[in-house]
């Protein structure tokens, strides 16, 4: 009996893992086979330089002063005039919303539909006592050891300048697109776009300009931060996440802190109740969507028991999953983030507060909505505290996630092709924007919108955007000149 328990038991191994090896060896690459192009040829030193030079103006923007810095963004606007002049005696220039730039690069068939080419020309400040930290000063723009130094060398100042060097090439070439081209360079993208960005594509709207294509910056070329896989993997932005910031009020009797009211009814219990019933009770996540395409284009590249894993998810998903999940990046690309960010209650150590105030966020998954998490809170925050005597307000700029543009149209096989092309070896799959861009306010003027920047990036590299020590290597920048010269004389084409 137990002979035949044991081959029973030995049979049902022999047909799982023969189940596990068909399955994962039936999933194939998906990679084009694509050709890489010849090299083409670019004055990197020149590059560098005019970057460094864009990243000395401290373009820093506000969202409760849209002057701040005008006269570094005015000064901007006149380097790219002098640095780039084919380009300016070209293209049609447009101030819009009072410091951003709208380029028109008209194609000479006016009927095919427009793309699109996005970044943005404003920083982020620098942390307050950080200064020191940086290996050269942070606003420097120095070139040394092979890369160009400063805030605003990676984002995203080295897509803008690479985007008009690419441009200013093709101008000089004689070049002339069939699809008509423009260049939009918001001037508050990091204070939500609503002043640069939201005013370009409503323009645009109201001209009826319908876009083939956006690209805009976004996911990156990373090399070494995927477990199992040895190439760099381009991830091409094909979503972005919502914003949502909600704020919750709670009111109860002030007093002194000698004579406590009864156990968890104070202000500052009942929301420590709120919270961690909000925090421990996060929106599920899964293995789906734009996240399981990801996962489905890349298993096949994998080696070891990543590919395995990957390619059986029927099997493995609830442990790939947990994996995921341990991680703060890989967990945003599951479901929809809860962060408490912020926390106000009492001014005296004797005193009771008769109010509390706490502001959480929450990045949205594609198909959850802002309606659907506030009527969520409500309920977590009801349910925690035993009372609906509370104030639930969403702050403003809260925006659903962005369209899925799809991975099977002509756009992202040409954004695929030409990093195929322009980085040979590359592995390049479909992903999941966690963070915010210019490019989500243009989803009503066009469904195929894209967030990739084509720079190179290791996991110790990652601490560095928006961070201490931000850089991008001088043939990284040429890369970038390369991907958008190719891009752009592709893309252009009306058929």
């Amino acid at each position: 009996m137990v002979k035949k328990i044991l081959l029973s038991l030995l049979a049902a191994l022999l047909v799982l893992v023969a189940i596990l090896a068909v399955n994962t060896l039936r999933k194939g690459s998906r990679q084009l086979d694509v050709p890489p192009i010849a090299t083409l040829p670019v004055d990197e030193a020149g590059a560098a330089t005019r970057l460094g030079e864009a990243v000395r103006l401290r373009t820093v923007s506000s969202r409760d002063d849209v002057a701040l810095s005008s006269d570094q963004f005015q000064q901007l606007h006149a380097l790219l005039q002098t640095r780039f002049p084919q380009t300016h005696a070209t293209l049609k220039r447009e101030v819009v919303g009072g410091l951003s730039l709208l380029y028109t690069w008209q194609g000479s068939k006016p009927d095919a539909q427009p793309i699109m080419l996005m970044a943005h020309q404003d920083v982020v400040p620098i942390a307050p006592g950080t200064e020191k930290d940086w290996a050269v000063e942070p606003f420097s723009g120095q070139v040394k050891d092979g890369f160009v130094w400063g805030r605003g060398a990676w984002d995203d100042k080295g897509n803008l300048m690479a985007q008009l060097e690419a441009v200013e090439m093709l101008v000089a070439s004689g070049y002339k697109p069939e699809r008509t081209v423009y260049l939009a360079f918001g001037a508050d993208e990091e204070v939500g776009g609503l002043n640069g960005a939201a005013k370009i594509a409503a323009l645009l709207k109201e001209r009826k300009v319908r876009l083939a294509m956006v690209l805009d910056e976004g996911l990156l070329i990373t090399d070494g931060i995927m477990p199992g896989l040895k190439q760099p993997a381009a991830l091409i932005g094909v979503a972005e996440k919502g914003y949502l910031s909600v704020v919750l009020k709670m009111a109860a009797t002030p007093g002194h802190a000698s004579m406590p009211p009864p156990k968890g009814t104070s202000a500052i219990a009942m929301m420590s109740a709120a919270l961690k019933r909000i925090d421990d009770d996060q929106l599920p996540g899964g293995i789906r969507g734009v996240a399981g395409e990801m996962f489905a284009t890349v298993a096949p590249e994998m080696s070891g028991f990543s590919r395995v894993a990957l390619s059986n998810l029927w099997l493995f998903g609830p442990l790939v999953q947990k994996q995921l999940e341990a991680g703060a990046s890989t967990n945003a690309m599951l479901r929809t983030t809860t962060a408490l960010t912020i926390f106000n209650a009492g001014n005296k150590d004797n005193v009771l507060p008769g109010r509390a105030e706490a502001t959480v966020n929450f990045r949205l998954l594609p198909g959850d909505t802002k309606e659907q998490v506030m009527a969520r809170v409500k309920n977590q925050v009801t349910e925690a505290t035993g009372s609906d005597k509370f104030e639930l307000v969403a702050l403003p700029a809260a925006v659903d996630a962005s369209k899925v543009a799809p991975t099977d149209s002509a756009q992202f096989q040409l954004i695929n092709r030409t990093v195929r092309e322009v980085f040979p070896g590359t592995l390049v799959a479909p992903g999941l924007m966690i963070g915010g861009s210019d490019s989500i306010h243009f989803g009503e003027i066009s469904d195929h919108i894209f967030k990739f920047s084509p720079v190179r990036a290791k996991a110790e590299d990652l601490p560095r955007f928006h961070g201490t020590n931000e850089r991008i290597a001088t043939a990284n920048l040429a890369e970038l000149i390369r991907f958008y010269h190719r891009l752009l004389t592709q893309g252009a084409k009306a058929s």
